[in-house]
């Protein structure tokens, strides 16, 4: 006897149910291979110059932060006076999107340290060879707080100016003959004598002000001590992250690290970062 052959359309339905069984297991198994969590977006840096400077000093370290994916702004510190600087700085915080890492050098450490104050947004401060004023301490009694260790108020020059009101006031320049004694003497002669020339002076009365707000008590601090550096000297510089409670590295530097040691100084504000992130 002969067994009855499958009519061709029981094949073909049979084909067609095996086929779907099997496409319909593909999405899962990749779905299940493929899942990820994206990353968090990273913290905007926003790195606050400081006296005799301008923001192309952060030139080395902001190349390398956009290589590691950071957004960044360098605003221009005007050095006229702690209250206006850190009032203008409050104002370059208050357009940023998201989670900040606010980083000063010298003078631009007193003034993150005022302008951060009461901001949410600021996870970390970092300080680079830099002021770190309490609130209600002069920074001129700040920066004479260890006597012979830095040598910057003697090769500081005043100049007067004027203002379209007919006041006046005192700008003060390093003297360009000791400028790269005193400030970069880690760097190339030819680069240090162009520097003098271009420096951009601060208003003598930012020295005399006190500062009004201190944020490293509220908001984690790193600091970087500049074993080198004759514009503040190493010994204010421990001082000060001692007091900060800081995350604290000491490099051979002069005062301008964030020259003469760019990656030193992105590793510490990398490090801020990473360790702040939630």
């Amino acid at each position: 006897m002969s067994i009855p052959r499958p009519r061709p359309r029981t094949l073909l339905i049979s084909a067609a149910v095996t086929a779907s069984a099997t496409l319909s297991l593909i999405p899962l198994a990749s779905a299940h291979t493929t899942s990820t969590t994206p990353a968090a977006p990273k913290p905007t840096v926003v790195l606050v110059h400081g006296a005799f400077a301008d923001a192309s000093s952060w030139n080395g370290v902001v190349e390398r932060l956009q290589h590691d994916g950071y957004p960044v702004i360098a605003p221009a510190n005007p050095l006229r006076g702690l209250a206006e600087d850190s009032t203008y700085v409050a104002s370059v915080l208050a357009r940023v999107k998201g989670p900040v890492i606010l980083v000063g050098h010298s003078y631009g450490g007193a003034v993150i340290s005022q302008a951060a104050a009461g901001d949410p947004q600021v996870k970390a401060l970092v300080y680079v060879a830099a002021l770190v004023p309490d609130k209600g301490e002069k920074l001129s009694t700040l920066s004479d707080k260890f006597p012979g260790t830095n040598e910057l108020a003697p090769a500081l020059r005043p100049v007067p100016f004027s203002n379209s009101d007919g006041t006046g006031g005192s700008d003060l320049y390093v003297d360009p003959a000791r400028f790269r004694a005193v400030f970069a003497a880690d760097l190339p002669a030819s680069r240090t004598v162009v520097m003098g020339a271009e420096q951009r002076p601060v208003a003598a009365a930012a020295f005399a002000s006190s500062a009004t707000a201190a944020a490293w008590r509220t908001i984690p601090s790193w600091a970087l001590v500049a074993r080198q550096d004759e514009a503040l000297g190493a010994p204010l510089e421990r001082f000060e992250a001692r007091r900060a409670h800081a995350h604290t590295v000491e490099i051979n530097s002069s005062h301008v690290a964030l020259i003469s040691h760019p990656g030193a100084v992105t590793h510490l504000i990398e490090d801020a970062a990473k360790a702040t992130a939630p």
